[in-house]
Formats: C-alpha cells, sequence, structure tokens
C-alpha cells in the first residue's frame, strides 16, 4: 500500500546561503535536445559509416547495444557520456567499420548536445538567483554549462560522472555543498524530477525546490515532500524575493 507523503517543514530561507541546480528540464527540455544530437549523429555517420548507420537505424539493434554496453560497464552506468561512445563504437565494431570512429562521431553529438533551448524563465532566473548565491549545477547528464553558454551564472559545476554516482544518491548532492563551500543543510536545491531532485535532495539533508511545469502529483511512494512547489523559476525567485523582504 502506498505510504501517505508527509509535509515537509517550510522553507526557511535564514538557511540557504548557496543554491544547486538542476539542468535538464529544468533549465530546458531535453528529449528535443537530445533528438537533435542523435540526428546529426545519424547524418555523420551516413556518410563516413553507412553500414553502422543502418545498425543505429534499427532499434532492435541499437537496444542491444544499449544493453550491452551497460553490462560491461555495470560501474559507469552513471556517466553517460562514455555509455554513448561505447555504443557507438559496439555498433562500430559490429557493423565492421572502424572503432576509431567512435571519438569524432562523439563529439559531433556531444556538441549538438549543447545546444539547448532555454526555457523562457531560465536566463532571467539564472540572474537572479546567481546575483545573490553561489549557484552550482548539479546534473546526472553531460551537459557543459559554458558550451551551452550559461557558465557566467555558476560558482560550479558537478556531474554524476565526475563524483562516481547521480542523483539521488547523497553524494553527489554533497560534493556541490562541499563546491559552493556550504554545508548541506545550507543549500536549496532545486530541479524538476520529483524522485531525483526532490527526494533525492531531502534525503541528502538539504531543503528542496521541486519545478513542477506538469503540474504532476507528488509520487504516492515517497515520504516527505518538498519544501517548496513551484511551476517555473520565475515563481521560485519571486517566492524567495518575497521571503527576503519580510526578513
Amino acid at each position: 500500500m502506498p505510504s501517505t507523503p508527509q509535509s515537509a517543514p517550510a522553507l526557511d530561507i535564514r538557511r540557504i546561503r548557496a543554491i544547486t541546480l538542476d539542468l535538464d528540464d529544468t533549465l530546458w527540455p531535453v528529449w528535443p535536445t537530445i533528438e537533435r544530437a542523435e540526428t546529426a549523429l545519424r547524418g555523420w555517420l551516413e556518410k563516413r559509416a553507412p553500414r553502422t548507420a543502418a545498425l543505429a537505424r534499427d532499434a532492435d539493434t541499437a537496444r542491444s547495444a544499449r544493453r550491452a554496453v551497460a553490462a560491461a560497464h555495470a560501474d559507469r552506468v552513471h556517466d553517460l557520456g562514455l555509455l554513448r561512445r561505447e555504443i557507438i563504437r559496439h555498433l562500430l565494431h559490429a557493423a565492421g567499420d572502424d572503432p576509431g570512429l567512435a571519438e569524432p562521431a562523439f563529439e559531433v553529438f556531444y556538441a549538438e548536445r549543447q545546444r539547448v533551448d532555454l526555457y523562457a524563465d531560465a536566463l532571467p532566473a539564472l540572474a537572479w538567483l546567481s546575483a545573490r548565491f553561489p549557484v552550482v549545477a548539479l546534473s546526472n547528464g553531460n551537459a557543459d554549462v559554458h558550451r551551452v553558454g550559461i557558465g557566467r551564472y555558476f560558482h560550479a559545476a558537478i556531474g554524476a560522472a565526475q563524483v562516481g554516482a547521480g542523483k539521488p544518491d547523497p553524494r553527489i548532492f554533497h560534493a556541490g555543498a562541499r563546491a559552493a563551500g556550504v554545508q548541506p543543510h545550507e543549500v536549496l536545491h532545486v530541479g524538476d524530477d520529483a524522485l531525483l531532485d526532490g527526494a533525492g535532495a531531502l534525503r541528502a539533508g538539504m531543503q528542496s525546490a521541486w519545478v513542477n511545469r506538469a503540474q504532476a502529483p507528488w509520487p504516492d511512494d515517497e515520504g516527505h515532500t518538498p519544501h517548496v512547489v513551484v511551476q517555473d523559476l520565475a515563481q521560485l525567485c519571486e517566492l524567495l524575493g518575497r521571503a527576503a523582504h519580510r526578513r
């Protein structure tokens, strides 16, 4: 039987000395970006390794490659860049093409992966938050805030591949706190995923702001709810601004 969610304490703005911030689906929608990157990769392979491109187009073959690579790198499942590169290498080898093409092929994917379409509220919120707190990017993905063009707003950027663990593991949250030079309880983590961001931050001892753009219900199998739920980042900044003004 699902557990009944318990209310989290009200957001305590006096505790906030830093912000950790998710990237994919918090600052931009991720799947259109990934689809464009995969299209660019397929186009590159069509010209340089057409047999590999044909294998990649076959859904069953692509799934088999993903499973094989995940099994071979079970200790690196948090490193999405490595997995993507090794899937390409696996397909090249299976097609009889040069596995050495995996590196330049991945670079084509990775460059396109950095071309994101920011939500309208993202840049104003980044400017507002970074003027008041050290902001640390905290992501399971492999977006690069500098290549995306928003690096100036971040004090640091922490990825799962760098830490050796992804959200909701407390280690990546604690790495974010260390990068900001504060304790976990002094951080407000902001992100869109109820489990990875919302519940993960709570378990790591942080305050949590859930950016719930889809207005989804909080998962029944989670315990404490986030300290604050907002529809977008503009609403979060407005809430923090009002709370600070009342202090």
